[in-house]
């Protein structure tokens, strides 16, 4: 599959679907505390996806076997597609990924944050920080011109720097009416190595960095993807466009400035 340059109009449908997505995490940050499920979170999302933005949630039923819900959240050792159930109770200290991409008018929104279950340890504190200091310094160099080894490598760099360590198994991907397209964006690499980003790209940018080593398996849900040395892992995501001087980042919360 090749990668697909956005017209005006698609560019227009990504901006919506990613508003979408960065509104949905904007309604869990009052919901995410102490005693709550990670299927409570799936249901709010859900509904407020479906009847409040009049959209589907992308993840559901998506993949071989079909995701189960309609979010995907990963606590504390979950890298990433974590499954929402209604055993697993949020409980002080832990940390919460929460990953939504909406789709609205046949375009994908995708995004990601870090949620604190109360008060957290400092060291988690610190990984999450730095995973998100990762995806902007990653976001910052996006522009035409800029290669695909250049995001790579400047998160890598940031992430080795404090100690972390990069999870190679997965990685970005373009985005647009496909979920996930060409190019994969990789988080380590070379500069100046790898596809060269043009004026009209979409994709996101989505760092899991680990406090241990980067190694991961994958549970025999066959989602679930964990540390395999059981540290906690981090991550953010955003969904973005290439623009004709720098980027426009679709997914930014009002929490956020670019």
């Amino acid at each position: 599959m090749a990668v697909t340059i956005k017209s005006a109009e698609e560019i227009e449908k990504m901006r919506i679907a990613g508003r979408l997505a960065a509104d949905v995490l904007q309604m869990l940050d009052e919901h995410v505390a102490p005693g709550v499920t990670t299927g409570e979170l799936n249901r709010l999302c859900h509904d407020y996806i479906t009847n409040v933005q009049d959209a589907i949630p992308a993840p559901l039923n998506y993949g071989n076997p079909p995701f189960p819900k309609s979010i995907c959240t990963s606590v504390n050792q979950v890298i990433c597609h974590g499954i929402p159930s209604d055993d697993k109770v949020l409980k002080k200290g832990d940390i919460v990924n929460v990953d939504v991409t909406v789709i609205k008018d046949g375009y994908h929104g995708d995004t990601s944050k870090m949620y604190y279950v109360g008060d957290v340890p400092a060291h988690l504190d610190r990984l999450c920080k730095v995973t998100q200091e990762c995806l902007y310094k990653a976001i910052d160099l996006v522009k035409p011109g800029t290669t695909l080894g250049d995001i790579g490598h400047v998160i890598q760099q940031h992430a080795e720097a404090n100690h972390y360590s990069v999870v190679r198994e997965f990685c970005g991907h373009g985005i647009g009416a496909v979920f996930h397209e060409e190019p994969q964006v990789l988080h380590y690499g070379k500069p100046g190595t790898g596809m060269v980003l043009k004026e009209g790209m979409t994709f996101t940018i989505e760092p899991m960095i680990n406090q241990g080593k980067p190694q991961c398996k994958i549970l025999p849900d066959q989602w679930t993807v964990v540390t395999k040395d059981r540290k906690a892992s981090a991550q953010w995501e955003h969904t973005l466009l290439v623009t004709a001087d720098g980027v426009e980042v679709l997914t930014a919360r009002d929490e956020e400035q670019f």
